[in-house]
């Protein structure tokens, strides 16, 4: 699968709106899972890294009409590493009883740091980010085709199953399991094109 490309432009044009409903949901779809898991990597507790997502979802939903399109200070997604990071530090360094959504300046001024994309937290952040996008567009093309054509894919492409054991346990010709990789791939990344920009 080719590389990601950026966060579609579109979308994160839509995101100042509050009202846009419709944007924020598909934000959340994609970025709410993923952070949670880097939480989670990170050593967070469920219940933390839960209230960690929902203060980093907040903080861009503060921020992001403040968020400008260029290519000195990174990309969308490297914003949004950013706001996480800074609120994973944050919030391992408070005290329990202190909330993390102060509201002070100090926060607006963490969100503007850059952050090195060659560092290893980025490197995961980006990992996880392609993972995400694969999940969700996985779902949506096993919804579009035939369980036989789904499993005949997952089977040799992501399972990396032999094609002739997969095509007799799905009593199908090793030119259908072929066919039915190319389709599904084909509907894979139109999927992850919807997600992206060009």
């Amino acid at each position: 699968m080719p590389s990601v490309p950026e966060t579609r432009a579109s979308l994160i044009l839509r995101l100042p709106d509050a009202e846009d409903v419709e944007a924020w949901d598909e934000f959340v779809e994609i970025y709410q899972p993923f952070l949670y898991r880097m939480a989670r990597r990170q050593g967070f507790q469920d219940a933390d890294a839960h209230e960690l997502v929902q203060e980093v979802l907040a903080a861009v939903a503060r921020a992001v009409d403040r968020w400008v399109p260029d290519r000195s200070r990174g990309r969308f997604r490297d914003w949004l590493f950013r706001i996480a990071r800074n609120f994973m530090i944050n919030f391992l360094s408070r005290p329990k009883h202190r909330s993390l959504g102060t509201g002070d300046s100090n926060i607006a001024r963490l969100l503007e740091q850059q952050c090195d994309p060659t560092s290893e937290p980025s490197q995961e952040f980006e990992l996880e980010y392609r993972r995400e996008i694969f999940r969700q567009a996985a779902m949506r093309v096993q919804s579009m085709v035939n369980e036989n054509t789904w499993q005949a894919f997952w089977q040799s492409s992501v399972l990396d199953r032999p094609i002739a054991e997969v095509a007799a346990e799905l009593n199908i010709s090793r030119g259908s399991v072929y066919i039915a990789r190319s389709r599904v791939m084909s509907r894979l990344r139109e999927q992850v094109q919807c997600f992206e920009t060009h």
